[in-house]
């Protein structure tokens, strides 16, 4: 079958190659992969830039397909369903961190980007009937990643003022279009203005180019501060969005790819009863929530593409200069 693996070559880590299927054993699905999304984690692993990175493993964390077979007669129930994969291996018992054995699909363990995956089948879980494989495949990620972001560390109801950082990317996307289905007054930011543009269009209350000069003051001016800030970047900025928030309101971060802050306002933040609360990805409980929230609400992904597999190495480029607005799919059969 056709595969994407990591490799250790000092010109390309990635090589779209030919691999043996794999087998079920008792407990495990074998599904045939019709779709898969890129995650910046993916890029971050062509990169080096992941710790701890397995080499000759297949890549890739979301995936939609159809289950082919399973390795135990208990399990034939799952056989020919359109299902969803949960990337999550080893969360562990703890819901507010994961355990010290926590580890994603897609590196160390073979991931989505292949014709064909095996997973244990308590990572199955039926694709929501308002999405194509498509659109499925967009979600698992990202989406439970925006989930614990907005819900469980953001506390986000209807009526609040919510700021999303970098709305392009993928987590960011779901966070603003949750944001919005939960009835909060969801602002953006993006430093491109074509982005801003299209998620007003979806439903943003505004948005703010943060390369503009006192673009904070802009926003303070027209919201009267946000409950509640969503980010991925860190870095400098932190500071901005503690001088943003109102009286006891949550800075959730869930990335620090702009680094540290070269210091941070301890002073208002403690002042202003606020809050500086990190997040990771999400537990298998709010995997199942991401998904009926999704389709209470009838929520679709934003999809900037959909490309065909032999063109995946176009999406990583494009996840690396930013180009997105929303995921990038590869089809894969």
């Amino acid at each position: 079958m056709k595969a994407l693996l990591l490799v250790d070559h000092a010109d390309e880590k990635l090589q779209l190659t030919e691999v043996d299927r794999p087998e079920p054993k008792p407990g495990q699905a074998l599904i045939k992969i019709k779709a898969a999304a890129l995650n910046r984690r993916d890029q971050w692993c062509r990169e080096g830039k992941y710790p701890n990175l397995v080499y000759n493993c297949i890549m890739g964390s979301d995936g939609s397909g159809v289950v082919e077979s399973v390795g135990h007669a208990e399990d034939t129930s799952w056989v020919g369903k359109e299902v969803i994969i949960n990337p999550n291996i080893n969360w562990g018992y703890n819901s507010a961190a994961q355990s010290p054995d926590y580890r994603l699909l897609g590196m160390p363990d073979n991931g989505t980007f292949a014709e064909y995956i095996v997973v244990n089948v308590d990572r199955l879980h039926s694709k929501p009937a308002n999405l194509d494989m498509e659109a499925a495949a967009a979600l698992p990620l990202a989406g439970v990643t925006a989930y614990r972001a907005v819900f469980t560390q953001g506390h986000v109801k209807s009526g609040d003022n919510v700021l999303i950082s970098g709305v392009g990317g993928g987590v960011a996307q779901f966070a603003f279009l949750f944001s919005v289905a939960a009835g909060a007054n969801t602002y953006i930011t993006s430093s491109n203005n074509q982005k801003l543009e299209k998620a007003i269009e979806l439903g943003a209350k505004g948005g703010f180019n943060y390369k503009t000069v006192d673009w904070p003051k802009t926003a303070l001016k027209q919201t009267g501060g946000f409950d509640v800030v969503i980010d991925s970047a860190g870095g400098d900025q932190i500071n901005d969005f503690i001088r943003m928030i109102n009286p006891a309101g949550s800075i959730v971060f869930y990335g620090a790819t702009n680094g540290l802050p070269k210091s941070l306002d301890l002073y208002r933040l403690f002042w202003s009863q606020g809050r500086l609360q990190g997040s990771t990805m999400g537990s298998d409980e709010e995997f199942e929530a991401m998904i009926a929230f999704i389709e209470k609400h009838k929520i679709k992904p934003v999809i900037d593409s959909i490309r065909p597999f032999d063109d995946i190495i176009s999406g990583f480029n494009d996840l690396k200069d930013g180009k997105q607005f929303g995921k990038i799919i590869i089809k894969i059969s």
